[in-house]
């Protein structure tokens, strides 16, 4: 047996909304859509759920309070992505940095509060 992947789920108030902000200001591609409340979002190779809910993510406040992510997204470009988040209009939480363990990363919220880290292993 081997493992094939991992796959997040973010729940959502707004499907509609959540999708509209992967796609159009993230920049990613939705990868299928199942009813009215859940979809999949195409982030490279991987994809990461989308599902609708009654109420907002209740770890939001924690993971920002501790400096968690709700997802880490890698790239091979982190200054490419930070602009083009920026250039629609998402204002990141931390800027484009190097960190000490060898990483370039900045970080956002999505429409629903989630952190989300983007990271270039260098």
């Amino acid at each position: 047996m081997t493992v094939t992947g991992v796959i997040a789920q973010l729940r959502t108030t707004n499907l509609e909304g959540s999708i509209a902000f992967w796609t159009g200001r993230v920049g990613l591609r939705l990868a299928f859509r199942y009813a009215d409340f859940y979809a999949g979002i195409a982030a490279g190779g991987q994809v990461f759920h989308l599902k609708l809910a009654d109420e907002a993510d209740p770890s939001i406040p924690w993971v920002r309070a501790g400096e968690h992510f709700h997802l880490y997204l890698t790239t091979d470009d982190a200054a490419a992505m930070a602009e083009t988040v920026r250039r629609n209009g998402i204002v990141p939480v931390s800027a484009l940095h190097e960190t000490p363990w060898g990483t370039r990363e900045f970080v956002f919220h999505d429409d629903q509060g989630h952190t989300i880290h983007v990271g270039e292993f260098r």
